[in-house]
């Protein structure tokens, strides 16, 4: 239904940035009466044919009437949005409402940004605010020959009718978010995303701006390590006080050099920054590589100037690394990039690497370069103004040269998006992540991100649940990244041991128990005077072991046999299997050439990667036989329950924050209904003042009952029981409720619920909470002391699969209660999942919502019973990852 005038959002939350199709960046925002001579301008700069195809009439001007019914919309029964660059119109949507729930939707798009996918953006852009204002259908009339017009609709993913009438096309669409229509966005997105990294690994020309004669300055160490690195392309210095800088001639301004600029690396004082972007924007350079440092990251004025660096490059349709960025770097040959402030650069390899902060970029590419570890890209976001791990993601799923990912998050501004492009990356490629800071325990300096109150169990559960391999520091990171590039992955956890000590072997047994592997085979420890013939029989048995799926093998000196016989004879033997092979020479860690296999032109090498302590081989082993499970299993489906009546369910929150601008806790008659929208049932319960009403109501529920008050502040007072339960009969109810009064006072004054008594079960508790940052996050626990002192509950990000409840469920340690522990009945499983099914699709689907505590909910053999629940309300804040493509 359409809200009322007075109600309807601010035009101004309706802008967003968004990535196009070619990688550039265009600005959509409601169209203002400011907007007349702009609109004039845009127009008058179509084509005949563009014209006609728009208005079915040669309109070569448009009047003052046109321009004023078209800048003047009431953002209620009339929409119109507009994408601008650089300040310049480049393409209008607008929707007119017919009735209640539909409207006439029409496009313009500029002859000069045709093919960049704009329609598609404002048709996406329009459908959602379409849906805020109550409508769910579109029509549209488009001549036969607009062949462009007719794809954006054909091509969104909804269901399209046609109909054909007096020369003209009529089509007519459900706006309303489809699984295929969903698919398109997701997929329109991440190509956008994709190649606009892509441009900036790959730019045809560089710019140095700030180019320094001084060694130690930022920008001649980065012109110096461009130039040395070997980059491909034209290199150009800018430098308004010198003639020329390493040999290079000196531009003024970049507007002064003579052919196109795609990145611009800047390296001038933060003061000068905006102006150079300003001058970049004028050029047409696509993207901005930001070393200089005194943004967000200093405070004060800082942030400020932060905010109008992205905003500034946006509106100029260029992406942003950095600001306080450590640099940019492509080790692909047709490349060369180095445009990094690093000493030295790993060479090239399989691992995409990203990190934020500049020394973090330091360590990171040190590591990677001490282990002989290759990198294929590698990028620091600094301050992220703009660029993110999520955008690097984006393109690693696409790049060929990257085999594997690792992160180093010091923060995360849109945890939705990264769980779902990671579990995508994940799905083909392994993403390892060392996190720190992305809790409530806040983001680096020049970090904007919104406050977080979900534990950091949610930001774990959220990784796993995306089949991110986490770990704890830089260290490891590289100790996972060297097997899983260089190794098959494991095909399950059972192992064998082979080494030439007792100790060691022992050792190496211990750590792969701990971390959850089975040792089937082994340890086998040989004699120090074995012949390089005996290790390798002994290798050669343990790969032909059936039971086993990966090899430990450990090795320390002193040896009667020559180390290179024992190298090579682990070389060999695993060059024949498929089975991952893990290597401890004491005293040799990383990636070594004398553990190099031949492979086939183009295929990833193979390397046994070695460890100077068995327990960092192990540990790295074993996060790869997780991630090798979690890519082998079933992902499962969305969970769809059905009988859920969604239409309803937005009608509640409506009318309640219609009445509570501000949000309120339901009602218990509220929560029944909200509930009831889907599918959860209520336990009932009546509410009653005296102890003539409280048998009343027992008498009619059926004995035995339980009784409670429902005074709110005896809810959270800590240690005063305000339940009575197993009441048998009336003269136990009347006594309950005396009790009760005498006992706690003017606390109990208030009304007290009766209801039935559940059959024995498991009391579990199902929560759900709506983050500023994570947004929707569900909770399970067992009630009792595994919540209450263990902190023995499970999170997960919805939206969920069948897969993700079930594993909900199963991840916390009180799970066995579940499952008929010392003879119990086990619970009804399927009954519980479908319950959390439930409240995951109503936490995604309503942001207002802020919170949901269904407990108890009391789970037995014949199903589950919700025995309480609270619900809050507020006005919903607009989620990272919304229904429409936005830059954050």
């Amino acid at each position: 239904m359409p809200r009322d005038r007075r109600d309807a959002p601010l035009p101004s939350q309706w802008a967003a940035d968004v990535v196009l199709r070619d990688g550039s960046v265009g600005h959509v925002r409601p169209i203002t009466p400011q907007d007349a001579d702009r609109l004039r301008a845009f127009h008058a700069g179509q084509s005949d044919e563009s014209i006609y195809l728009r208005f079915f009439a040669p309109i070569r001007e448009l009047s003052e009437r046109d321009v004023h019914r078209f800048t003047h919309v009431d953002n209620v029964d009339r929409v119109a949005l507009v994408m601008t660059v650089r300040g310049d119109i480049i393409g209008v949507g607008r929707w007119d409402r017919i009735d209640a729930s539909s409207a006439e939707v029409a496009f313009n798009i500029s002859d000069h940004y045709q093919g960049k996918g704009i329609g598609s953006v404002l048709l996406e852009h329009l459908a959602v605010i379409g849906q805020e204002l109550g409508v769910t259908k579109f029509v549209a009339e488009v001549l036969p020959q607009n062949r462009r017009m007719l794809n954006v609709f054909r091509e969104a993913g909804y269901a399209v009718q046609h109909h054909y009438e007096d020369g003209v096309v009529g089509v007519s669409f459900d706006i309303r978010p489809t699984e295929q229509s969903t698919a398109v966005r997701l997929s329109r997105e991440h190509h956008a995303e994709s190649v606009s990294v892509h441009a900036l690994f790959h730019p045809e020309s560089i710019a140095v701006i700030g180019a320094g004669r001084r060694p130690s300055s930022i920008g001649h160490r980065l012109l110096s390590n461009i130039l040395e690195g070997g980059f491909t392309g034209p290199v150009y210095a800018v430098n308004h006080e010198a003639l020329e800088v390493l040999g290079l001639p000196a531009h003024a301004r970049v507007g002064d050099i003579p052919g196109p600029v795609d990145l611009a690396v800047v390296a001038v004082p933060a003061g000068s920054v905006l102006d150079v972007v300003d001058e970049c924007a004028a050029k047409g350079v696509r993207s901005l590589l930001v070393a200089s440092g005194g943004f967000a990251e200093i405070g004060g004025d800082g942030g400020e100037r932060q905010d109008t660096l992205r905003r500034r490059a946006r509106e100029s349709g260029m992406r942003v690394v950095g600001p306080n960025s450590f640099g940019l770097l492509n080790t692909d040959p047709m490349v060369r990039l180095n445009a990094t402030l690093a000493p030295r650069t790993p060479s090239c390899g399989g691992l995409g690497l990203f990190a934020q902060s500049g020394a973090l970029g330091v360590a990171v590419l040190a590591s990677a370069d001490r282990r002989g570890l290759g990198v294929s890209t590698f990028a620091s976001a600094g301050n992220r103004v703009d660029v993110s791990g999520n955008d690097l993601m984006q393109y690693w799923i696409d790049d060929p040269q990257t085999h594997a990912v690792g992160l180093y998050l010091e923060s995360m501004g849109n945890p939705r998006k990264f769980s779902r492009i990671a579990r995508s990356l994940s799905t083909t490629k392994p993403v390892i992540v060392v996190s720190s800071g992305v809790s409530a325990y806040g983001a680096p300096p020049g970090h904007r991100v919104r406050e977080t109150h979900v534990p950091t169990g949610a930001f774990t559960a959220m990784l796993r649940q995306a089949g991110v391999i986490r770990v704890e520091n830089v260290h490891q990171l590289f100790d996972v990244a060297q097997l899983v590039i260089h190794q098959p992955l494991p095909a399950g956890q059972r192992v064998a041991i082979v080494g030439n000590s007792d100790a060691l072997g022992a050792l190496t047994a211990q750590a792969a128990l701990s971390w959850g592997l089975d040792v089937m085979h082994g340890p086998v420890s040989l004699r120090t005077d074995a012949s390089a013939e005996q290790f390798a029989a002994a290798l050669q048995a343990a790969f032909d072991d059936d039971h086993v799926d990966s090899v430990l093998t450990c090795f320390i000196p002193p040896l009667e046999t020559v180390d290179a016989q024992v190298i090579a004879a682990v070389r060999d033997i695993s060059r024949r299997s498929e089975k991952p092979c893990v290597a401890t020479f004491l005293g040799m860690s990383g990636v070594s050439e004398e553990l190099a296999l031949e492979t086939p032109d183009g295929a990833p090498r193979r390397i046994v990667p070695s460890y100077a302590m068995p327990e960092d081989g192990v540990r790295a082993l074993a996060a790869a036989t997780r991630y090798s499970q979690w890519r082998a299993r079933d992902r499962g489906l969305p969970v769809d329950p059905v009988g859920v009546d969604r239409e309803a369910a937005a009608h509640l929150v409506e009318r309640v924050l219609a009445g509570d601008a501000d949000g309120r806790t339901l009602t218990r008659d509220e929560a029944t209904e909200l509930l009831a929208a889907y599918g959860i049932a209520l336990w009932d319960a009546r509410l009653v003042g005296t102890a003539d009403e409280a048998v009343a109501a027992a008498d009619a529920l059926g004995y035995p009952v339980i009784l409670k008050t429902t005074s709110p502040i005896l809810r959270h007072q800590p240690g005063v029981n305000g339940v009575r339960a197993d009441l048998p009969g009336p003269g136990a109810v009347r006594a309950a409720v005396e009790s009760m009064r005498s006992r706690l006072g003017p606390i109990a004054d208030g009304s007290f619920r009766v209801q039935a008594m559940a059959p024995p079960g498991v009391v579990c508790v199902l929560t759900s909470v709506e983050d500023p940052l994570f947004g929707p996050v569900v909770s399970f626990s067992v009630a009792g002391p595994p919540t209450e002192l263990l902190g023995d509950i499970a999170h997960r990000i919805p939206p969920l699969t069948d897969v993700d409840v079930s594993d909900l469920i199963s991840s916390v340690r009180a799970a066995p209660l579940l499952h008929g522990h010392r003879g119990a009945m086990p619970v009804h499983r399927a009954a519980l999942s479908d319950l959390i099914a439930r409240l995951s699709c109503l936490a995604d689907d309503l942001p207002e919502v802020v919170s949901v505590e269904l407990q108890p909910v009391n789970a037995w053999s014949g199903g589950v019973d919700v025995l309480d629940a609270e619900i809050s309300l507020r006005p919903a804040l607009t989620r990272k990852d919304a229904d429409r493509r936005a830059m954050t």
